[in-house]
């Protein structure tokens, strides 16, 4: 009696093991360790699939070109004036 109760329990640990590998590589067991591993999925919003959005971010998109553009002119003018006063070339002004 006492060895068939062993072979008994070892059955039903292969049972129980195979059980859980095929609900981990299913589909299922795939998407909680997905879960596990990288969290909820964030939830989308209406505001970003607001059309004022692509607008907003298309108009931030300029004004950044737009700015970089002045400070390439403004670094090149602040070059050009350190060049004229190293060369002593700038006058005094209106007294200022």
């Amino acid at each position: 009696m006492g060895n068939a109760y062993v072979v008994q329990n070892i059955i039903s640990y292969i049972i129980t093991g195979v059980v859980i590998l095929g609900v981990a590589f299913s589909p299922i067991g795939r998407a909680v360790a997905h879960r596990i591993m990288h969290g909820k999925a964030p939830r989308l919003t209406p505001e970003t699939e607001d059309p004022r959005v692509d607008d907003l971010s298309a108009e931030v998109t300029a004004l950044r070109e737009q700015m970089e553009a002045t400070q390439d002119r403004l670094d090149f003018t602040e070059r050009l004036l350190s060049q004229v006063r190293e060369r002593g070339q700038l006058g005094t002004g209106n007294g200022r």
